[in-house]
């Protein structure tokens, strides 16, 4: 196979769980709040934010531009699927880097009241394109991210 050939598309499932000491409300408004989600989901130390477009409701295309580090320029579509307000999201998401296919995900998110604070499940189908992932590191990133709610919501 050349470079120049296109690879076949890898498929990875994979869930995470993250408690957080704050209610389900408090939980879903970080993604629901424009300006909170902002913070935890695309800003941080090294990131450049060139465009930013929440539309949180179902149907609703969220884009976003970034690059990290002075890297090249990654995109991020999203499309939501369904919306239960405190308790769950479906959204379906895109990522290209430098205008070249990397990803399309399903994601469900589900938040459970437990022991004063919120379990997130997070659910994600991945078609990691042209080599570019198996999976692999999309789990770190959103590990991270999980991270960087906690940091949202907790502090």
């Amino acid at each position: 196979m050349t470079d120049t050939e296109t690879k076949p598309a890898v498929h990875s499932t994979f869930r995470l769980e993250r408690f957080y000491n704050a209610t389900p409300d408090r939980v879903f408004g970080a993604f629901s709040d424009p300006n909170a989600k902002r913070r935890w989901l695309i800003e941080g130390e090294g990131w450049e934010i060139f465009e930013y477009s929440p539309a949180f409701e179902i149907g609703g295309h969220e884009r976003s531009r970034f690059a990290y580090q002075g890297g090249p320029e990654i995109l991020n579509e999203t499309i939501y699927q369904d919306i239960v307000p405190g308790e769950r999201l479906v959204y379906c998401y895109r990522m290209a880097m430098a205008g070249e296919p990397m990803s399309a995900s399903l994601t469900t998110i589900e938040l459970v009241a437990q022991d004063g604070g919120t379990l997130l499940v997070q659910t994600e189908q991945g078609a990691y394109l042209d080599g570019r992932d198996d999976g692999t590191m999309r789990e770190q990133g959103c590990r991270e991210l999980l991270e960087a709610l906690a940091r949202e919501v907790e502090g």
